[in-house]
């Protein structure tokens, strides 16, 4: 059976609904077209698309809860290499390219040192995990495998992303852009994202940790002109990090990333509240750029007088370092 049979097959029995059975259908299409143009074959297409159909359906009868910390699960299913079995055929490797290899060599001896690591880069596609990990395999496996992100709830919730979301450690919470919506939930969602906050204390407390986290709170789109633009940064969730950085027993390292990801798989062109986002696949190459530590406490306009200054201009400092980094990729030219 291919997996367009075994979609048709799906929704026929009622165990997917009629609106994420249009949007399987396109990502399908465009998955195919991207692969053939990657030359992989129609078989390994369908076992690929028919194992992630299961895996979507598995989550629609029984979804899975997210801890405020998810560590990724590799028994009795492996996700963490299904995700980059799922998206390798879509990547370009050899047009693709990781700058900064030297930083992230002096990250990983960071990591052997006992000590954290947070980097902090923009975020262009739901899949940028698994991005990063095809990118890393060959140079830096554990460090791309034992990689912690701090992930939005849609990831969690979207029966689409979860079967990708399991195979990660993931640190979860609402960004600020949807914790509002709906309002009775306000204080449920911020009580889950003190009690996440309170778990990464504790995993810098414990050392080893390279955790990755957008400080943009959302992916990047286009703008009026056509052009990707890096989201700016939050310096409201920048101060948050850096104080629990602080606070840590354990020194905590700053890093900027870039990725340059994009049409791997793009976002829609506006933010959505509702699930089930259209997805559309494109075999294309991808870029990472791995930039030197930040000194956080030296920066222009770390004398500003006034406290929300400083931390803007901290913001927008780190944020124009990611920038001028992603500006240097070669798929971003």
């Amino acid at each position: 059976m291919d997996h367009y049979e075994k979609l048709e097959q799906c929704a026929a029995e009622g165990k997917i609904p009629s609106d994420l059975v249009l949007v399987l259908m396109n990502f399908y299409h465009s998955y195919e077209v991207a692969i053939d143009e990657n030359g992989y074959s129609l078989e390994h297409l369908q076992n690929i698309l028919n194992q992630f159909l299961d895996l979507v359906v598995g989550q629609l009868q029984k979804p899975y809860f997210f801890e405020p910390f998810h560590k990724c699960v590799l028994e009795p299913f492996d996700y963490y290499h299904f995700g980059l079995d799922f998206f390798r055929p879509l990547v370009i490797f050899k047009k693709s390219s990781v700058y900064g290899l030297e930083n992230l060599d002096a990250m990983e001896a960071t990591l052997h040192r006992g000590e954290n690591v947070i980097l902090l880069g923009n975020h262009q596609t739901e899949p940028d995990p698994q991005a990063i990990s095809l990118l890393l395999e060959k140079t830096h496996p554990k460090l791309a495998q034992e990689m912690i992100f701090v992930a939005g709830h849609r990831v969690t919730t979207d029966p689409l992303a979860v079967p990708l979301s399991l195979g990660r450690n993931l640190l979860c919470i609402f960004s600020k852009r949807h914790i509002e919506n709906p309002p009775e939930q306000k204080q449920e969602k911020l009580m889950h994202n003190q009690r996440t906050m309170k778990k990464m204390s504790q995993l810098l407390d414990e050392g080893g940790k390279c955790i990755y986290v957008a400080p943009s709170g959302g992916r990047d789109r286009v703008n009026e002109a056509g052009i990707v633009e890096v989201a700016p940064f939050d310096p409201q969730s920048l101060e948050m990090f850096w104080l629990i950085a602080r606070q840590a027993t354990k020194p905590t390292h700053f890093h900027p990333l870039a990725l340059a990801t994009y049409n791997l798989l793009p976002p829609p062109g506006i933010v959505t509240k509702e699930l089930g986002e259209k997805r559309h696949a494109h075999c294309t190459a991808i870029s990472l750029g791995f930039g030197a530590e930040i000194d956080m406490q030296d920066y222009p306009g770390n004398d500003a007088p006034d406290k929300k200054q400083r931390r803007q201009n901290r913001a927008d400092f780190i944020w124009k370092l990611v920038v001028d980094d992603y500006s240097k990729l070669s798929n971003n030219k």
